[in-house]
């Protein structure tokens, strides 16, 4: 055998043997990334219900948000719903939200970092305002859940 044929033989086994461990990387971070998703779904479809118990499930704790030049932490479920937004947003106008975009610029394990844009609506289904945001996704004891935000919505 000539050292290019050993060569190229080479480099073809470590391709075909590191095949199938690169394929089960990428499933687990489309795994990763899907879950992460479904926990911004759900934080989107609890927020919407207007159920402030429901909604404060769908984080994960301590829960931060960085918004209108506050700093919020919360540490309990409980202590989130206690302090519901509702009554405030419906004085706004606001009716309900969509996201309009969620791009990944993180992805670990255990976190997903969203860059995000969302929309909220009156209840005629207009657009009352556009808002860029940050959204941190955590998997904690197996709950994938919003941890932290950062808004630029009042």
């Amino acid at each position: 055998m000539t050292g290019l044929f050993k060569g190229i033989a080479l480099a073809l086994l470590i391709i075909i043997s590191t095949a199938p461990v690169a394929a089960q990387q990428e499933d687990e971070k489309a795994q990763i990334l899907n879950s992460a998703l479904a926990a911004l779904d759900e934080f989107m479809r609890t927020f919407n219900s207007k159920d402030p118990q429901a909604w404060a499930a769908s984080f994960n704790y301590p829960h931060i948000r960085f918004a209108s030049g506050q700093l919020n932490i919360w540490t309990t479920p409980e202590e989130f719903a206690a302090n519901s937004p509702f009554d405030n947003l419906a004085r706004t106008g606001w009716d309900h939200s969509h996201w309009i975009s969620r791009e990944v610029s993180l992805l670990s394990a255990e976190k997903v970092h969203f860059n995000t844009v969302f929309q909220r609506f009156n209840s005629d289904n207009e657009v009352i305002g556009t808002y860029e945001s940050l959204y941190i996704v955590t998997r904690v004891n197996g709950h994938w859940g919003t941890q932290g935000r950062s808004s630029l919505a009042p």
